[in-house]
């Protein structure tokens, strides 16, 4: 039994040598570590209907008195339409 976790110890090992050395330029944890703020994926976003923050590339846009407006989904932003029409019917 001794021989078997020897044995299962050192084939890990070189498993682990092997594939340190295979892999060595593909690492993604010191990638993060190593951009600079211009190389940022992407920036977050806050929805103004329900006030979650999302990933703005994945964000539905929505262009409202020359800004735009990101949202996490499609309800949301027909919620803040009708939010608005509502708003410019009591304005009147």
């Amino acid at each position: 039994m001794i021989k078997f976790i020897i044995i299962f110890g050192i084939c890990y090992l070189a498993y682990r040598a092997l594939k340190s050395w295979m892999f060595q330029g593909n690492s993604s944890s010191s990638d993060l570590s190593q951009r600079s703020a211009g190389q940022i994926d992407d920036i977050m976003v806050k929805d103004p209907v329900c006030e979650a923050y999302l990933a703005k590339k994945e964000g539905i846009l929505f262009k409202f008195n020359g800004e735009n407006l990101y949202f996490c989904s499609t309800d949301c932003r027909d919620k803040f339409i009708a939010e608005q029409s509502e708003n410019e019917n009591n304005a009147r």
